[in-house]
């Protein structure tokens, strides 16, 4: 059985949407994957619905700590403002011109803010640990309001530039839907003011019966902890339809 079932009431770390594939061909190894901004758990067809929870739930933990522990610095102001400032050449032209870009712990309903009047752009810290295009995206949308008030369609053609927009407007929306905010304005936004191919997706895999599953991180794109060698393969998540967990 390789069919992908959606855990409507389960989100990961990041509100992705955590998917549930039985395998015919697993007996003891359980793995999570990144898959497309999702999550995608591949358990043995014998587990039970008991086990599946348990599995979930470890399995999701297990990559939260995982990537917390390779997780960046925090970015500081100046290297904000270092980022604006490549973010302008490479997709404005260097038109825009911040006189500051800093972390605000005030903006706990929106993304970004910026003040045309004098340059400045304000992030907000929950952005920090987010990944690196996401919050690249949130800063050409600032950037672009220092050049074009609104939303309209000058504002949308110069967005368009930044070929990670829409992707990174998905992640925004997840994190939102995961905290249970409204979204598109009425909550976590912007101020009215996809390529995959930079996007390293990563796995863990662990072994049933085991308290834990540790190993070596791979040098490639997909990353793994590999519980069971004799699985010798890792999950995968052909594009099929889904189903609806019961």
């Amino acid at each position: 059985m390789s069919d992908l079932v959606l855990l409507e009431h389960v989100a990961g770390p990041r509100g992705e949407r955590v998917l549930v594939r039985r395998s015919a061909r697993r007996r003891r190894t359980v793995s999570i994957t990144r898959r497309e901004g999702d999550l995608v758990i591949a358990i043995p067809a014998t587990f039970s619905a008991r086990q599946e929870r348990q599995w979930v739930t470890k399995m999701v933990d297990q990559l939260v700590s995982k990537e917390a522990r390779r997780a960046p610095a925090r970015r500081s102001d100046a290297s904000l403002l270092a980022m604006a400032r490549e973010v302008s050449e490479a997709y404005l032209g260097g038109r825009a011109h911040p006189s500051s870009v800093t972390w605000s712990t005030r903006q706990n309903h929106r993304w970004g803010s910026c003040t045309p009047s004098d340059g400045t752009i304000r992030l907000s810290h929950h952005l920090q640990g987010m990944p690196d295009y996401v919050v690249r995206s949130v800063m050409m949308h600032e950037l672009t309001h220092l050049l074009v008030p609104g939303h309209g369609p000058e504002f949308k053609a110069l967005m368009a530039n930044y070929p990670q927009a829409q992707k990174a407007q998905g992640f925004l929306d997840g994190v939102s839907w995961a905290k249970n905010l409204p979204q598109d304005g009425e909550g976590w936004r912007h101020s009215g003011g996809s390529d995959d191919s930079d996007v390293r997706e990563d796995s863990v895999e662990g072994e049933a019966g085991e308290d834990s599953a540790d190993g070596d991180d791979s040098d490639n794109r997909e990353r793994s902890v590999d519980g069971d060698a004799r699985e010798g393969r890792r999950a995968s998540a052909p594009a099929q339809p889904l189903h609806r967990a019961r």
